[in-house]
């Protein structure tokens, strides 16, 4: 059994699908190789030196991408795909709920292609849950580019020229980006309110040492799988005017609030912007989903009234170290259900982490919401 792992070509991005260490881990099996290219671990700080003591063999990009198994990070591009065939695994984001073209692409490319984001929100899945972990990489990093475009200091400080208050951090959405955010806030110093309409996210909040903003007006909005679910119209209206007020506030808002396959929604209005002091910052983590706050541009900084609208993309690869170790532990994880002790791929469509995974197979889109069916 050959595992590759081909150097990420997607723009911007710094992550590796392994690290050394699952390098070695892997390698325990002496049925399993694994070809590195040479190169993919340098953005993440990881040279080919440290993948060869680990055990890897250094190799080309063809040799990587013609592996039995290839381990990748970012949605592949259309040439990407076309470099594998109906003999290989293939494990990665696709982005299986939006991107048609690329479910299209690989069925009929003949891989069995597996989804890091359709892995199951269950407690035997946690394991191998992707989206979770790069999402606390993300909720990191958000807090920390914040704090720098803000140019306050977090914590209160007192010296002997005064003293300057702590800022004031609103984190909108409390999955794991959000409660990651949060708990970074707070460890900085600032006073944290967080949001969620879910109501069992409260308590998560203030255990994190954050306040929750109660919107009792809304009733518990906790939908399949754990996220929240769709409002209607008037009950966005009432969260967007409840927001507002809150807004005008805070120094500095965290915006993370996402449903999976559906555009993010509009919690911040273009009229909240401008009620906010000039020097504040919004960080909108849900701009690739078109964005909570009304004027977030994806990959753009927008100014309005003197208030930073920040829309980062791919945020979780600023922090690409952690962020691939993180990665390529659940990788490791979901490969234990996928290859056997003797190196053999087994495919077992009756284990639901399987199943609910595996977008592609034989020529066909195997996944009914990838279909969409």
């Amino acid at each position: 059994m050959r595992i590759g792992v081909p150097k990420e070509t997607a723009v911007g991005e710094r992550r590796v699908a392994l690290v050394p260490d699952v390098v070695k881990s892997l390698r325990k099996n002496e049925h399993i190789e694994v070809l590195v290219e040479r190169g993919a671990g340098d953005a993440a700080g990881h040279p080919d030196a440290s993948y060869e003591a680990a055990g890897a063999d250094l190799v080309d990009a063809d040799v990587a991408w013609g592996a039995d198994v290839v381990l990748h990070v970012a949605v592949p591009s259309s040439d990407e795909i076309g470099k594998l065939n109906s003999n290989q695994l293939f494990i990665g984001h696709l982005a299986p709920w939006t991107a048609a073209e690329t479910n299209r692409a690989l069925a009929a490319s003949g891989v069995t292609a597996f989804a890091m984001e359709a892995i199951p929100r269950t407690t035997r899945a946690q394991a191998m849950d992707a989206l979770s972990s790069q999402a606390a990489a993300a909720g990191y990093a958000a807090m920390l580019i914040a704090a720098r475009e803000s140019g306050r200091f977090f914590g209160m400080m007192t010296t002997a020229a005064g003293t300057v208050p702590p800022a004031k951090v609103l984190v909108l959405g409390a999955g794991v980006a959000g409660l990651q955010a949060v708990a970074t806030a707070k460890r900085l110093g600032a006073i944290v309110t967080g949001f969620d309409i879910r109501r069992a996210a409260w308590e998560q909040i203030a255990s994190l040492g954050g306040r929750p903003l109660e919107l009792d007006f809304i009733p518990d909005a906790e939908g399949e799988g754990g996220y929240a679910r769709p409002l209607t119209d008037e009950e966005n209206a009432q969260v967007r005017d409840a927001l507002a007020q809150n807004a005008a506030k805070q120094d500095i808002i965290v915006t993370t609030a996402a449903i999976p396959g559906r555009p993010a929604p509009l919690l911040i209005t273009a009229d909240a912007v401008r009620a906010m002091a000039p020097g504040s910052v919004i960080l909108d983590l849900a701009a690739e989903t078109g964005g909570n706050c009304e004027l977030t541009v994806a990959g753009e900084t927008v100014v309005e009234g003197g208030v930073k609208v920040i829309g980062p993309r791919n945020l979780a690869s600023e922090m690409p170290a952690p962020a691939s170790q993180l990665y390529a532990k659940n990788l490791e994880n979901l490969l234990g259900l996928l290859v056997s002790e003797e190196g053999a791929v087994k495919v077992d469509f009756e284990d639901d982490i399987v199943a609910a995974a595996c977008i592609t197979q034989g020529g066909e889109i195997k996944n009914e919401r990838a279909a969409g069916k």
